[in-house]
């Protein structure tokens, strides 16, 4: 039996299409190899069966041969598996580089290997002091406006390192809403990511509809994604919407969703509706627990219906520290039915975090981490934030001032009544009004007015006109928490007692502890801890950044654009056109012979 006339050609004319519509595409890949984001696309294609009705009543004998190449679609060549490995080690590189400019921050004025800062104000009083410990100089002024001078040099320093913490907080809270700068902070970046991802998803959804892939849509929606990976946690899902989800309103199965059916229910073919895109924040309760909050849900409801959005609800550029993130989920689910509880905050609430972010989960935790916390816990992967070094600070400013006080008000003669002269103290708190040292902290350590107008001076009772400064030498050399067995004289030969402004003479010790460091040695103690954290940091950034190249080499490898592979295919492609080409060449002379030259003989 003769197939029909013309059935070659359709099969040869189908190649034809497909190969030139494959070489589009290779022209497509070629041109966007260096546009970020882009996936390589690929036709899929399936062969046309022979499956008309009336063969099952034809010859049996006869050869049934397909009817040539279907082009299905354009589609691209990714792997969502590696898409969620790069977006989770993107959260963690974010972090990591999070962490690594706030250390840089504080490096430049606590860091003191490569400049004068301090520690060597430090020493220079010690310096001093050694140099009027002879009883000559004792009652100099100039010495002693000399050393004054060395204190009010260190005040400054400590005032100054405040300062800097101060604007490293700002800093951060501007990281965060973009208050100071010509750049949104992060919290406008990702209201702003979660608008887009909106908008693209009723442009993809509605133009898949209309049999339109709009991949290149669908590049721009990933590079969100991934964007938004870098500064929270986030999970992706695809899903169907709920007119095709396969269920009906009761939850039960609805074959007729999936599938056209005919009249007998029986599938016949499957129904092509495309997915909508679900993006959910991961975060831990107060409890510890791994909970989720939904950001983005497909195409629910019109216009920004299905996104929720960030806003800092509390704190500010002066009070950084108080910052408070509220996250509103979207209103809705899939199906139209309201979601409760979809409004989360992000607080400290006197130490206690409420609600808060995996370990290394973006740029967003790494700031909040650097403002809430002080590093007083005791876990392994707590964070050092910017109130750990003011708290250092505060704590070698008061230790400081307590000490030098109590040794100079020890040191010098008694009031009428038998007391200690309190208002014989040095370093005071600058803001007060009359000058006290009641709550000294790096901020507002300075000197007392009254030393500076000649009405306070430096002790010189006792036996020994320059016990006060051998005292204050012993002070400068020793590590604190002082050792049982060390002790200093006051005037009268009695052990001195530190105590804390307004309880002179209590009795009631001063907790001074320096982690068994000196003055000067406990700078150092604490520009090592930095250094200890930045190096820690930064090599934890290095193999995130590693980890995350080979992730993207690997997402390349199956989404990028290969010249080579390109060109390779082009050729292919260009053969197989030229086959088909040259097979309808072909036909035409076997159809040539079959009309003119079949049936001529005798005549």
């Amino acid at each position: 039996m003769l197939r029909a006339t013309f059935a070659g050609f359709s099969t040869a004319y189908s190649s034809l299409q497909e190969n030139q519509k494959r070489l589009d595409i290779v022209g497509q890949n070629l041109a966007n190899m260096n546009t970020p984001g882009y996936t390589r696309q690929a036709l899929k294609t399936s062969s046309i069966n022979y499956t008309h009705t009336v063969s099952h009543y034809s010859n049996g004998t006869e050869t049934v041969v397909g009817f040539g190449v279907r082009m299905e679609k354009v589609v691209q060549l990714r792997d969502p598996y590696l898409d969620g490995q790069y977006r989770d080690q993107i959260q963690k590189s974010g972090y990591t580089e999070g962490i690594d400019t706030a250390l840089n921050r504080l490096a430049n004025f606590l860091d003191e290997s490569q400049i004068e800062g301090i520690r060597k104000a430090f020493d220079n009083i010690q310096s001093t002091l050694t140099n009027i410990q002879d009883l000559g100089k004792i009652n100099d002024p100039v010495f002693e406006s000399e050393l004054r001078s060395r204190m009010q040099a260190l005040t400054n320093m400590l005032n100054d390192a405040d300062r800097q913490i101060n604007k490293a907080e700002k800093d951060e809270f501007s990281r965060l809403d973009g208050t100071g700068t010509n750049e949104n902070g992060a919290v406008q970046e990702i209201n702003d990511i979660l608008k887009q991802i909106s908008s693209l998803n009723r442009q993809i959804k509605d133009n898949q509809i209309f049999g339109q892939q709009s991949l290149e849509l669908m590049d721009q929606r990933n590079l969100l994604l991934d964007e938004l990976a870098s500064y929270i946690p986030i999970e992706v899902s695809y899903y169907k919407d709920m007119a095709h989800d396969g269920f009906d309103a009761n939850g039960n199965p609805a074959l007729g969703e999936l599938y056209y059916v005919d009249d007998n229910g029986t599938p016949y073919a499957k129904k092509e509706w495309p997915d909508d895109l679900r993006v959910e924040m991961v975060y831990q309760d107060a409890n510890g627990d791994t909970q989720r909050l939904l950001l983005v849900e497909g195409t629910v409801g019109s216009g920004t219906d299905n996104i929720g959005q960030v806003d800092i609800t509390d704190g500010s550029v002066n009070a950084p520290t108080d910052i408070a993130l509220t996250f509103t989920g979207v209103s809705q689910n899939y199906k139209g039915e309201p979601i409760n509880n979809n409004v989360l905050v992000f607080e400290n609430n006197n130490g206690t975090i409420t609600n808060q972010f995996p370990p290394s989960s973006g740029s967003v935790q790494a700031s909040l981490d650097m403002l809430w916390k002080d590093g007083e816990t005791t876990g392994i992967s707590d964070v050092r934030g910017y109130e750990f070094y003011r708290n250092q600070l505060d704590n070698l400013a008061k230790t400081f001032a307590t000490v030098v006080n109590n040794i100079n008000i020890k040191g010098s003669s008694k009031d009428a009544g038998g007391n200690w002269d309190e208002t014989q103290f040095l370093l005071s708190d600058k803001t007060g009004n009359p000058p006290n040292w009641d709550d000294i902290t790096a901020a507002n350590i300075g000197i007392n007015s009254n030393w500076s107008s000649g009405v306070v001076h430096l002790g010189n009772a006792g036996d020994s006109s320059n016990n006060t400064v051998l005292n204050l030498i012993q002070a400068m050399q020793n590590s604190f928490p002082l050792n049982a067995n060390i002790s200093f004289k006051d005037s009268d030969g009695n052990p001195i007692i530190f105590e804390n402004s307004g309880n002179i003479g209590s009795g009631t010790a001063e907790t001074l502890d320096l982690k068994n460091n000196s003055f000067s040695d406990f700078m150092n103690h604490t520009a090592t801890i930095m250094a200890n954290d930045t190096f820690s940091n930064q090599q934890s950034f290095k193999t995130n950044v590693t980890v995350l190249n080979g992730i993207q080499n690997s997402r390349d490898a199956v989404s990028g654009v290969s010249l080579d592979e390109e060109a390779a295919n082009m050729m292919v492609y260009m053969s197989a056109y030229s086959a088909s080409s040259r097979l309808m060449t072909t036909l035409d002379e076997a159809l040539n012979i079959l009309i003119n030259n079949t049936g001529l003989v005798g005549r």
